[in-house]
């Protein structure tokens, strides 16, 4: 009589996922995790716990702070940390604008301001690989990178440029000030996520679920007022039931209406959706038709 023993669909993608952190581990003199409080820094934290238990991670987590934050992500980031007893490293981009070494542009927000905060952190602290929570479905140029994607001495991006990873085989080498951006949730859906917080139990901000907030409508997206985003004359603010699908900069994360107030709830929500999260809900993802793959050969995330 032969046993045959099976992973289900998300058993096998959190294999993947910790054979990644483990092989960046193996591989790798100063490795950081790249966490920003949101559902896929979050789940992707919770397995790098699980791959290297019962020992403490091997590695700290940084957080690229725009300063025009979610008061209930970083407080659900600040809490996250002290329960796992991580070290917290923050790259400040308020730092850089006082330094002069970013310019603020009035009423744009601060995401592209991200790439010179988080090329800075990698160099001040020598990082040579650092994991992000990039998956393919999320946008485009995001479906272009490998699961080690390589970086150049200035930080830069060359999708044409990329190594092959068959059979699960990666490539990590690199020079003096080059490094490797690794993506461990590569093969993974906003689906999968939420499927996964689910069986899981893995715990994320309040706001990825129903609550009441006031709003505005911009270009077909619900903004919710801040004190670092304010409706102009013609956009009158109400109040509505929505959730957040994806956490970020509050002058360009939008909000969606919804009811479901449970992870159940929001796994049936999201199953029926057919537009991505990136596309319903940043703004900034929408100034071209490239944007992401430009900012990205600048050296964002």
């Amino acid at each position: 009589m032969t046993t045959t023993y099976e992973l289900t669909h998300l058993r096998g993608l959190e294999a993947e996922t910790v054979h990644v952190f483990r092989e960046v581990a193996a591989s790798f003199e100063r490795p950081a995790l790249l966490f920003s409080g949101g559902k896929d820094s979050a789940v992707m934290l919770h397995i790098a716990t699980k791959a290297f238990w019962p020992a403490p991670l091997p590695f700290p987590v940084l957080h690229i702070d725009t300063g025009h934050n979610f008061d209930e992500v970083i407080d659900f980031r600040d809490r996250t940390v002290r329960r796992l007893g991580l070290r917290l490293l923050v790259g400040s981009v308020q730092d850089d604008i006082d330094a002069g070494r970013s310019v603020e542009q009035p009423g744009a927000g601060r995401n592209r301001l991200q790439t010179q905060t988080l090329l800075r952190s990698i160099g001040e602290h020598r990082f040579d690989a650092v994991f992000g929570g990039a998956r393919r479905d999320e946008e485009k140029a995001r479906a272009k990178e490998r699961v080690f994607s390589f970086r150049d001495e200035f930080g830069q991006w060359d999708p044409r440029n990329q190594r092959p990873e068959l059979w699960h085989l990666y490539n990590g080498r690199h020079r003096k000030g080059e490094h490797i951006r690794v993506f461990p949730l590569s093969d993974w859906t906003e689906l999968d996520i939420w499927q996964y917080v689910l069986d899981e139990g893995v715990e994320l901000p309040s706001i990825y679920y129903a609550h009441r907030r006031t709003v505005f409508e911009r270009d077909g997206m619900l903004l919710a007022t801040n004190p670092h985003l304010t409706p102009a004359e013609d956009e009158q603010p109400y109040e509505a039931t929505v959730r957040f699908r994806t956490v970020g900069d509050t002058t360009c994360t939008g909000c969606v209406p919804s009811t479901a107030s449970t992870v159940s709830e929001v796994v049936a929500e999201v199953a029926a959706a057919r537009l991505t999260e990136r596309g319903a809900t940043r703004a900034d993802d929408r100034i071209s038709e490239a944007g992401m793959e430009d900012r990205k050969r600048e050296g964002y995330f």
